[in-house]
């Protein structure tokens, strides 16, 4: 028990900006962490239909409200997918050798590329969530977890890119069977609620978070020779928003 709760303490420490007891990593203690990272996506969902109701309640503007929609997944991550995302906008646009690629995901530096992708996806999830009802928002609220849940589920099933790397770490620690059928009942669980909010909305909904992660298998393997941190970071990125512009065109 105590390495489970201990697990969950590293998952949102690694994973989130939410406050978390200090402890030491051991391979113990992270053998089971990654059952738990759908359940930041969780308090994501959670954080968004609250201040959607809140926001509503207090008669704020739909700008107002959008900003803060679209920076809530951000303040909770602490922006960790999203660096990802830009990391693979770089490598993707330097059309270089695979080794290359995979040394321009671990450059800090922010190229030309990776500022214009950033400002795409912010002035399309404005334009998306600016759209958001609080029904559509009821289905979507889940797809924070199922992207995590599909995340958490091809980082141990899928290969590898490179043997180092903070993947790496948490795959080898990983309990990867255990972990692989919690993150299936995870995907099943978010699949359910979001067809219990939605309906077909919610099916089609899901359906593009499943999309999204052939395409993150497919580009990863034939680009880069594997998954990485970063990649990972770049599918959460692309499936939360391909799942809320499926939302919002489901009428």
């Amino acid at each position: 028990m105590r390495q489970i709760l201990q697990g969950f303490v590293v998952a949102f420490a690694m994973y989130s900006k939410i406050p978390m007891p200090k402890i030491q990593w051991t391979k113990e203690n992270m053998k089971y962490c990654v059952c738990f990272f759908p359940l930041i996506g969780v308090v994501i969902g959670l954080l968004m239909r609250g201040w959607f109701w809140l926001s509503q309640t207090a008669g704020f503007g739909v700008t107002f409200r959008t900003c803060v929609l679209i920076l809530i997944p951000v303040a909770v991550s602490g922006g960790i997918h999203l660096d990802g995302l830009l990391d693979t906008a770089d490598a993707l646009s330097s059309y270089k050798s695979r080794e290359e690629k995979l040394e321009i995901l671990k450059d800090s530096h922010a190229g030309a590329f990776a500022i214009i992708v950033g400002i795409c996806y912010f002035v399309l999830s404005f334009g998306i969530y600016s759209e958001m009802t609080a029904h559509r928002l009821a289905v979507l609220s889940w797809g924070f977890a199922l992207s995590r849940a599909f995340s958490g589920f091809g980082l141990v099933q899928l290969k590898k890119a490179k043997n180092t790397g903070l993947l790496r770490t948490f795959s080898d620690a990983a309990a990867n069977r255990r972990v692989a059928a919690v993150m299936a009942v995870y995907i099943g669980a978010a699949v359910v609620l979001m067809i219990c909010a939605g309906g077909l909305t919610g099916g089609i909904c899901a359906a593009g978070a499943l999309l999204s992660f052939v395409w993150y298998r497919h580009m990863s393997y034939s680009k880069f020779g594997g998954v990485t941190g970063d990649l990972a970071g770049c599918f959460v990125q692309t499936a939360e928003l391909v799942m809320a512009l499926a939302v919002i065109l489901c009428r």
